[in-house]
């Protein structure tokens, strides 16, 4: 009898009835129902946390900050999270929440107590305080709640954190700024005093020039006030002995202005005198010239020749000569006569002006003697001052040395300064707002997740989906063989007979493990909505794995009859926690990691990870090839089962006691 007519035989007497028609499409359910069931009920449960009641206790009482600005963190926290509705949140009293945790109502309560705000800004006065939030849970309702609770106020710690950084980390930019600003206008003040430090430095050393020209002029005046006293002193005496010798001089000035005057009285008559002989003479002399020009008409009338006439002509001539010259002298004799006149009176005015300003004059030089000896003590105290201007001048030298010594200071000093000032206003960080948003915000969540994944799973179902299909594909199959039989014992009719009789019971079973997977897969992917990265590879597969399952419980059925079924059970509860299908193999304890490595459902949960996420797979050989090898080592199993009932069948032959159709035993 072949494999295939036995696996044909057992499917029939599977469906021999109804009830084992409906007891078979039970069994072919079992696999999805489980998996299917399981998974839509996990596929994402923290996208439905919004109903999840919890409550949030504010306590806090606020603080004021040093500006005089209020903070009220906690009422912020609790807004924050009625807003977000990522919980059910429920804003209420303590007592209210304590009822509210133990009779179940809400999962678990955060308490935000009343020094919170104070605590968060008790860095500003050096007395840091770590700001605590309370969580109060209640796992006799649910232990998770207090998980997802403790994850919330994680989430509330770093969001408060991050903010409460971003403010400080914002004021402090901006405390920047205005230093930078500040140091801005210190650096162009600073450049200002370097500039008047410079101009002051530059006049100083003109003061300091000039006070020393003035100590020197003050010296040189001094040694002139001296020569000035000495010489009023010298004047007074001077103008003191000219005023006693010219105490007659009006006198003697009025004497001469008289006789002056009688002199130009003379003078005058005898400039007459002198007019009327020039006068005489001017007429002698106008007379011979009438004369000359009538003689030689008269002559010649007279009968005298031209000869006669040329001759008497020049007789008359001769005696015309002493004549004019003697006029001449007369005429220059009357102009000196008239100048003498004229200065005369001229002296005489002046010696009557002599006489009239002699008084005045001597009035004058006993005003003089009297300002001269005034001038002398005035010159004296002049000079009792210039001495101590001068020794203030040479004060005022050493001073205005000093300073432009100490300005010279002050100008290298506000310069380097200014450049000081400056090179630290450019190395101050000025952000602008945008800026100083930004780098708070940094600040305040300085690291960030860049999350890239070789494969994905999208949901927490989805990241159990392998596991539990591979649990699902062994628990239909410890479900078939409730009623599916590993061996059919009868068709054992001769050694060779053996191979088809083992392969036989296995095949029938593979056949409903077949529509099992087939099912399972198709719920998981339709019906559930599990994303799968390759499908079509995935159902062929799980083919693999509901085939090497079956192939595992045969064996055991078939070698050790009901025990074996109880050990299969034993191998799925060990596979279950060995696996690694939800948390990672490495976390198991050292026997269960040894397991892991060894048992089937460790490498059918990584091969349907690596078909159902699309993540590398490089192990998929691996998995395949242990499958294969676990299958097979299994049919070896029930193939030496069903050596074992042949050997039996024989013996019991040789001693009597075989049934119908026993194979003889052989000569």
């Amino acid at each position: 009898m072949t494999a295939v007519r036995i696996a044909l035989t057992e499917l029939r007497r599977l469906t021999d009835s109804t009830f084992a028609k409906v007891a078979l499409v039970a069994m072919v359910l079992v696999p999805s129902l489980y998996a299917g069931l399981y998974l839509y009920a996990n596929k994402d449960p923290y996208a439905h946390l919004d109903g999840l009641p919890a409550a949030v206790v504010v306590q806090d009482r606020g603080t004021t900050l040093a500006d005089g600005q209020r903070l009220q963190v906690g009422d912020e926290v609790a807004s924050t999270l009625v807003k977000a509705h990522d919980l059910d949140w429920h804003e209420v009293d303590a007592a209210k929440a304590a009822d509210g945790l133990r009779e179940g109502d809400y999962a678990f309560v955060l308490v935000v107590p009343e020094t919170f705000s104070a605590d968060l800004a008790s860095s500003a006065d050096f007395t840091p305080r770590r700001a605590m939030l309370e969580i109060d849970t209640n796992d006799s309702t649910n232990y998770l709640a207090g998980t997802i609770g403790d994850r919330v106020v994680e989430q509330v710690q770093d969001s408060v954190a991050a903010q409460v950084s971003r403010t400080a980390a914002g004021q402090l930019l901006g405390g920047l700024s205005t230093i930078h600003a500040q140091l801005g206008e210190a650096a162009t003040g600073a450049g200002q005093l370097a500039t008047g430090a410079s101009d002051a430095h530059a006049g100083s050393t003109r003061l300091r020039t000039g006070s020393a020209q003035l100590a020197a002029g003050q010296k040189d005046l001094a040694a002139g006030t001296a020569q000035l006293s000495s010489g009023a002193h010298e004047l007074s005496s001077g103008l003191a002995t000219l005023d006693s010798r010219t105490d007659a001089l009006p006198a003697q000035t009025a004497k001469l202005a008289a006789g002056a005057r009688q002199v130009a009285d003379g003078n005058a008559e005898v400039a007459a005198a002198g007019r009327r002989a020039a006068a005489a003479g001017s007429r002698l002399t106008s007379g011979l010239d009438a004369l000359d020009k009538e003689l030689p008409a008269r002559l010649a009338a007279a009968g005298l020749t031209d000869e006669q006439v040329s001759a008497v002509l020049a007789e008359t001539s001769q005696l015309r000569a002493p004549i004019t010259e003697a006029n001449g002298t007369l005429q220059s004799t009357s102009n000196d006569l008239d100048r003498l006149s004229t200065g005369a009176d001229q002296v005489a005015d002046g010696a009557e002006q002599l006489a009239t300003a002699s008084v005045g004059l001597e009035s004058a030089i006993d005003k003089a003697a009297a300002g001269s000896a005034s001038l002398a003590k005035g010159a004296d105290r002049l000079d009792s001052g210039q001495r101590k201007a001068l020794a203030g001048a040479e004060q005022l030298s050493s001073g205005a040395t000093a300073l432009d010594s100490g300005l010279a200071k002050i100008d290298t000093g506000a310069a380097t300064l200014g450049t000081s000032l400056a090179d630290g206003a450019a190395k101050v960080p000025n952000p602008t707002a945008a800026q100083r948003k930004a780098v708070a915000q940094t600040i305040g969540a300085p690291v960030g997740i860049s999350s890239d994944s070789l494969a994905k799973a999208g949901s927490y179902g989805a990241g159990l989906a392998p596991f539990f299909l591979a649990l699902a594909l062994w628990i239909g199959g410890f479900t078939l063989f409730t009623r599916a039989r590993p061996l059919v014992e009868e068709a054992i009719t001769s050694r060779w007979a053996v191979l088809p009789v083992a392969l036989g019971g296995w095949l029938a079973p593979v056949v409903i493990g077949f529509a099992q997977a087939l099912l399972t897969w198709a719920v998981v992917r339709f019906a559930v909505g599990i994303d799968m990265a390759h499908p079509w590879q995935m159902l062929g597969f799980m083919l693999l794995v509901s085939m090497t399952f079956m192939a595992i419980i045969h064996g055991l059925m078939a070698r050790l009859g009901d025990s074996g079924q109880f050990l299969a059970l034993i191998l799925m509860v060990v596979q279950l926690v060995s696996a690694g299908g939800t948390f990672p193999w490495q976390t198991l304890p050292g026997p269960l990691q040894a397991l892991h490595h060894v048992l089937p459902m460790s490498y059918a949960v990584d091969g349907l990870r690596a078909l159902a996420y699309g993540g590398p797979g490089l192990h998929l050989g691996l998995d395949v090839a242990v499958l294969l090898a676990w299958g097979a080592g299994a049919l070896v199993l029930s193939t030496a089962a069903a050596h074992r009932v042949h050997r039996a069948r024989r013996q019991a032959f040789v001693t009597g006691a075989g049934g119908v159709g026993a194979e003889p035993v052989p000569a």
